[in-house]
């Protein structure tokens, strides 16, 4: 079929209504480290050090600029996300999932489960064993210059995230 020197797109090049190009040098392009990646597990104790391994080779896999007190900092918020969600969770949640994104900037892990209750970072009783977990993923993030948060999911459950950037915080 003839398209009497139309081209494919039904605009002519160049004519009313066509969009210039953006120069190649200003369309940001992902950098190869960048992605987003998702798995679940179960809700069970063997699924710590598994999402634990797990996140450190993925961003080992992809070449994440991570130093090693931040590599150390992110696999220690995750075993403890991650060992929250099966000791409160797991009654009514018996699957999460661990999310990891990574941005140019930015190192996100985050654990969601099924259960409703929204977890607070109170003072624990000193005198009992156990219950600081959100409260050292909180110090670790904001030790990092980063930030953590709790969020409600659509489904009704919680997802539990922090967020680390990847090159260092300069104090003055």
């Amino acid at each position: 079929m003839d398209d009497h020197g139309r081209g494919p797109d039904p605009r002519p090049e160049g004519g009313p209504g066509a969009l210039p190009e953006p120069p190649a040098e200003s369309v940001p392009r992902p950098l190869p480290y960048e992605g987003v990646w998702r798995f679940t597990a179960s809700a069970v104790d063997a699924s710590v050090p598994q999402a634990r391994h797990a996140v450190r080779d993925l961003l080992y896999r992809q070449g994440v600029p991570l130093s090693d007190d931040l590599t150390q900092g992110l696999l220690l918020i995750v075993s403890e996300l991650v060992t929250n969600a099966v000791r409160h969770a797991a009654l009514l949640s018996p699957e999460l999932a661990v999310e990891v994104a990574v941005g140019a900037e930015w190192v996100r892990v985050a654990v969601e489960d099924d259960h409703p209750y929204r977890p607070t970072a109170l003072e624990a009783d000193h005198g009992r064993t156990g219950g600081r977990g959100l409260l050292l993923v909180r110090e670790i993030a904001r030790e990092a210059g980063g930030v953590c948060d709790v969020e409600h999911t659509t489904g009704g459950g919680k997802v539990i995230w922090a967020a680390l950037p990847l090159k260092p915080v300069r104090t003055r």
